[in-house]
């Protein structure tokens, strides 16, 4: 396995405002710069890819220096905001549209599905748009023919294959489009967030087929989404683009985590002020941390995890009070609930809880804690959602046959008995 895509300083300019409005001045300056063995003198200026800033300048980079590397059989995942290039990168990839500056190397055909139905003609029926997708990735009508049973039965669109494309839902082509590009065997397979356009049931089966295209096939699958647990699930490696650029890459979980995090850096202990004070309840201080080491550690799963609790509660009826906490994953999706209500009542004036995981409860990844106190078992007089996030790390267990994290976030320590 080598490198079957190279990416080498790609930049993309685009200019602002209406198009052909005052470009004639431009076009002689950059003529005069050319003769003159100069550079393009537009190419020193324009803004920053922000698109929620005001413009300041007449050109925009949509994408600056740009570069790196996919192996062969690689599942990258592109993400990133809405605006932050990605689309723009992938058009270029494509040749869709041309680079500003930069080059770029690849290793055999390209196939692309960028936007819902690319490449089709909507006067053409479904399967008349299969033959015409496969010779503009360069096949021959024989390697179609022997396709093309698959790729129908694929789709899902088999009775409206001789139907013109143009009367199709936009779920329905983008399937076909999807059968096409994934089954005409190409190189690189490059696929925009069109997959959200299909049903549940659509985009399972498209993710199972991608996962066999580099893993079985062998071949290299460029992934844009906003479906964080798809990403997971398929890449095997990850980028985050901001503004054009860079701002990080990795391993698909750390890359995952620090998009979800928005880059900040976590902390897993928070001092509160008054704004998190009310007449009946005062908070204090969170912390989360392995038992017995210092705060700014980092937790590993497989030691003991202690979270504590200092608060003040105001009321001389403390046992009407319990404390509840959230626990939720790095994608957003709500865990399990636990709180003291069992053995730990409260008392009036300040409480340090601790509560302590398991080892190895906790796999790693980042972690979300929304806390509640309820009064009576029933209202909640204060609530904070997502008050701590913490990051829960590998300490190098060995995984015997397992390579990398295991499904799931938890390891329930279950009793197990032998049957007599």
């Amino acid at each position: 396995m080598g490198v079957i895509l190279k990416i080498e300083n790609i930049s993309k300019q685009y200019r602002l405002g209406m198009v052909g409005t005052g470009t004639l001045s431009h076009d002689l300056n950059r003529f005069w710069a050319k003769i003159r063995g100069k550079e393009d003198p537009y190419l020193k200026v324009g803004a920053v890819n922000n698109r929620t800033a005001k413009a300041t300048e007449e050109y925009v980079w949509a994408l600056q220096d740009i570069n790196f590397e996919v192996q062969e059989g690689e599942v990258l995942g592109i993400i990133g905001k809405n605006g932050a290039g990605k689309s723009t990168l992938l058009k270029i990839l494509s040749r869709v549209t041309s680079p500003t500056t930069g080059t770029i190397k690849t290793k055999g055909r390209i196939a692309s599905l960028l936007e819902v139905g690319t490449g089709f003609h909507p006067e053409l029926t479904g399967k008349e748009n299969i033959y015409l997708n496969g010779a503009i990735l360069g096949m021959t009508k024989a390697e179609i023919i022997s396709k093309i049973d698959e790729i129908v039965e694929f789709s899902g669109c088999e009775l409206y294959i001789d139907t013109p494309v143009k009367r199709y839902s936009s779920g329905m082509r983008v399937r076909l489009a999807f059968a096409v590009a994934a089954h005409l065997e190409p190189d690189i397979l490059v696929i925009d967030e069109v997959l959200a356009v299909g049903d549940a049931e659509f985009q399972k089966k498209a993710i199972g087929k991608m996962q066999d295209i580099s893993r079985s096939d062998g071949r290299t699958v460029l992934f844009v989404s906003h479906n964080m647990a798809a990403v997971k699930s398929l890449c095997t490696r990850a980028i985050v683009l901001e503004d054009g650029k860079i701002e990080f890459e990795g391993s698909t979980d750390e890359v995952v985590s620090h998009y979800l995090k928005g880059g900040a850096k976590l902390f897993n202990t928070k001092e509160f002020d008054e704004n998190f004070e009310n007449e009946i309840f005062k908070l204090e201080q969170i912390s989360v941390n392995n038992s017995g080491k210092e705060i700014l550690e980092p937790i590993i799963e497989s030691e003991e995890i202690e979270l504590t609790t200092s608060f003040r509660i105001k009321s001389t009826n403390p046992e009407k009070y319990h404390i509840t906490y959230h626990l939720i994953n790095e994608l957003g999706e709500p865990m399990f609930s636990f709180s003291n209500t069992q053995n730990v009542p409260l008392q009036t004036g300040l409480n340090s809880l601790c509560c302590y995981f398991p080892k190895g409860f906790l796999q790693s990844g980042q972690y979300f804690l929304s806390l509640l106190v309820i009064e009576n078992k029933k209202k909640a007089v204060f609530v904070e959602r997502d008050i701590l996030s913490f990051v829960v790390v590998d300490a190098g267990r060995e995984l015997g046959v397992y390579m990398g994290r295991e499904p799931g976030y938890i390891r329930p320590n279950f009793n197990w008995k032998r049957r007599s």
